[in-house]
């Protein structure tokens, strides 16, 4: 069996499609090279490598039910292969399927692009090496991992997979989402701590005893890290992955970030000393890095492993149109025409995969999205009001934007500015200089705000 029959077994087995570099992994496997004859001949790390191929076999162990290694692949395939008693008809079609491989699915089978990319959907795109670092961190004892990027970026799609990664080496998963914690809670460190640590306990399924551990003349973070440290993580066998989303959502309310985030540090810190600590691995994703006064030394947004998410790349892009079935923009041809609306919204992945699926529905051309994307009509005006929403409220706001997009260059402005224009993800700074992150913004605030 030649290594691309052995992939058209895999679109027969596997419920979700392989990316290039899977495909390419697993061919390179079949022809017998070693993890790091493939790192080296096509410029990738050994260790992500060996991740790619690790995960291969997880997903192929699932599906035929039987341990799937590196060492066996070619056994069990054609074992399964001889099992087959498809009639020449069923070849024919499992051929055509494969002639067709993305564009055979129906446009209609494609999940609206409304919040964080399902684990299940084939349109997930990865972004090397950055699942492979952070599925690598997450199962180290103690470990910290800060997702940096404003929305529309991909931080909850892939803080959901670094979890699901996770649970599959045993780890419990505790994620606390911080959009939903009540602005009264927010408004006082000690009712934060007792939500914090309430949260942990019911979804570890560890009955709740604050009330024992909570003591007011020794202050509610002594209190909180009691808790946590001398009944909580004694009462677990396994390590938790415990992830924070949105963590700026906290940045507005100084009195608690200021005292809360040094003391995530301090946990941190502990776990090199304290055995209990070990067992947490923290994952935090944030739109920004803070600005409120706190000591380098405070902060947990200068040690553990940084991932700031980038923009897609173009074949990072073609691999999508492709999975949307859009055979029309693939290759040279393709992208060119394609490259103008992504100018304008400037590779960003949520925005990416909305503009191919009403390609891929046939209700708008690139020239239509190009010329109306912007616009309250235009597939990116929910997306567009809310950012509006965000700065209107705040008239200083408003005028710094306007100075940046009149700016030809970059422009400097005032720190708080820039912090809160940047976590809304309307600029990009280098240094203290911003731009425009979004020729779509340009278009969008110029027309509203100077009206």
């Amino acid at each position: 069996m030649f290594a691309q029959d052995a992939l058209a077994l895999l679109d027969q087995l596997l419920p979700v499609t392989l990316s290039n570099l899977q495909e390419t992994v697993f061919c390179q496997v079949w022809e017998d090279k070693t993890y790091a004859e493939i790192a080296d001949e096509y410029n990738y790390e050994h260790s992500y490598i060996r991740d790619i191929g690790f995960r291969l076999w997880q997903l192929l162990s699932e599906a035929l039910r039987e341990k799937v290694t590196k060492s066996n692949v070619k056994a069990v395939l054609s074992r399964y292969a001889r099992s087959q008693t498809a009639t020449a008809a069923q070849r024919t079609t499992v051929q055509s399927d494969l002639a067709t491989k993305y564009a055979s699915v129906e446009s209609a089978a494609l999940e609206f692009p409304n919040g964080p990319v399902p684990l299940n959907s084939r349109l997930y795109i990865e972004r090397p090496p950055i699942e492979a670092r952070t599925f690598a961190e997450v199962l180290k004892p103690g470990s910290l991992i800060r997702l940096k990027g404003p929305r529309q970026m991909g931080k909850t799609s892939l803080l959901r997979r670094i979890l699901h990664h996770a649970k599959t080496h045993d780890i419990e998963v505790v994620p606390l989402s911080l959009h939903r914690v009540d602005q009264a809670t927010l408004q006082d460190l000690d009712r934060f701590l007792r939500w914090f640590c309430a949260n942990i306990s019911y979804q570890l399924g560890i009955e709740s005893k604050l009330d024992e551990y909570w003591n007011t003349d020794i202050g509610s973070k002594v209190s909180c890290t009691l808790y946590l440290e001398e009944y909580l993580l004694k009462q677990i066998q396994k390590p938790i992955a415990i992830a924070l989303d949105e963590v700026n959502e906290l940045f507005q309310f100084s009195q608690i970030s200021a005292e809360f985030l040094p003391l995530l540090r301090s946990w941190y810190e502990d776990a090199k000393e304290i055995e209990e600590w070990r067992k947490v691995r923290w994952i935090l994703s944030h739109a920004t890095d803070i600005y409120v006064p706190l000591q380098i030394k405070q902060s947990p947004f200068n040690v553990g492993l940084s991932i700031p998410l980038p923009e897609f790349s173009i074949p990072q892009i073609q691999d999508l149109v492709e999975r949307h079935g859009l055979r029309n923009l693939l290759g040279v041809n393709g992208i060119n025409k394609l490259m103008p609306l992504l100018e304008v919204i400037s590779c960003r992945p949520g925005l990416v995969r909305l503009a191919l699926y009403h390609l891929s529905q046939q209700s708008a051309d690139v020239d239509e999205l190009i010329a109306n994307g912007h616009t309250q009509s235009g597939i990116y005006s929910d997306h567009l009001r809310h950012l509006l929403a965000a700065i209107h409220p705040y008239q200083d706001l408003q005028s710094a934007l306007l100075t940046v997009i009149a700016s030809e260059g970059s422009v400097e402005l005032p720190p708080m500015t820039a912090y809160r224009l940047e976590s809304i993800g309307l600029i990009k700074l280098e240094g203290n200089m911003a731009t425009i992150s979004c020729r779509l913004y340009s278009k969008f605030f110029s027309q509203y705000l100077s009206a």
